[in-house]
């Protein structure tokens, strides 16, 4: 009898154990009338597009644009998750959480890991940062190729090196200099621009605001000599665990809407202070 008891006793123990624990590991949770919670990383000081706020919130461009989607798709719910970069990743591949946002590029590695949805969900703005003493002469990327085309070498793993591969093939009369660097980021590409090394630095419009426009920014020094040219803008997209094909298409079928009825346009003005899809 007392083994008995003692079985039923450890049984009861660890069911309560199950019922309690939480199950993060999966990415979701079933929630109250059959709704399934998802969780959904982000990087934490990504701005505009993913960061926590001044109140400690998940903020951002895509953190407001899924919102939207959540709204649109009443068979889950998303819960917001402040991560790093490498947990994101992780997180999101092993089912740690269903769905990663951080402003990510198309890559042929993320498209085998990842389910990457047909729609966007934000853009990065990507263009040159060159000397403003050249500015009479450099307008675009085009009169840029014309000018040296000499760019501050880009890692051929970097989302930007197919880019310059594309405007190369379309403009075969003016070449831009398309040389591999061996590391991932270059820390003096400004320096090497303003000391005429090479004559522009292919840059995110966003970063350039940040490190030379703004004051407090680490390159600031520079702001009065190099200006920037906005060349087009790179889709960003959500990451999605394998596991989760279903709530992929839904994306895509609600993010139309969206874009469609200027949702798109209004969350640009509000975090962009403009349309940053009219460079798509």
């Amino acid at each position: 009898m007392k083994n008995c008891f003692n079985k039923v006793l450890t049984a009861a123990l660890l069911f309560g154990l199950a019922a309690l624990t939480p199950v993060f590991g999966t990415g979701s949770q079933e929630g109250s009338g059959g709704v399934k919670k998802v969780l959904v990383a982000h990087t934490q000081s990504y701005y505009p597009y993913v960061f926590i706020n001044d109140k400690g919130q998940s903020d951002g461009f895509e953190v407001a644009v899924l919102r939207e989607v959540d709204k649109l798709i009443p068979e889950y719910e998303f819960e917001y998750v402040g991560t790093s970069d490498e947990d994101l990743f992780i997180g999101v591949e092993t089912g740690k959480y269903a769905v990663g946002i951080k402003g990510a590029w198309l890559t042929e590695e993320r498209k085998t890991k990842y389910i990457i949805p047909n729609t966007h969900i934000a853009a990065s703005i990507i263009g040159i940062a060159f000397r403003t003493e050249n500015k009479d002469k450099i307008r675009d990327l085009e009169s840029f190729a014309k000018f040296s085309g000499k760019l501050v070498p880009i890692p051929p793993s970097s989302a930007q090196w197919p880019v310059v591969e594309d405007f190369n093939k379309k403009h075969p009369n003016s070449q831009i200099k398309l040389v591999p660097s061996d590391v991932f980021i270059i820390t003096d590409a400004y320096t090497w621009v303003v000391e005429g090394r090479y004559d522009a630095f292919f840059d995110i419009k966003l970063s350039f605001q940040d490190r030379v426009e703004k004051k407090e920014g680490a390159w600031h020094r520079y702001a009065d000599k190099l200006s920037y040219a906005p060349y087009k803008a790179i889709p960003t997209y959500p990451l999605i665990n394998k596991n989760y094909p279903d709530l992929a298409k839904k994306y895509d079928e609600v993010i139309q809407t969206l874009i469609k009825d200027g949702t798109f346009a209004k969350l640009s003005l509000k975090y962009f202070g403009e349309d940053i899809f009219k460079y798509l």
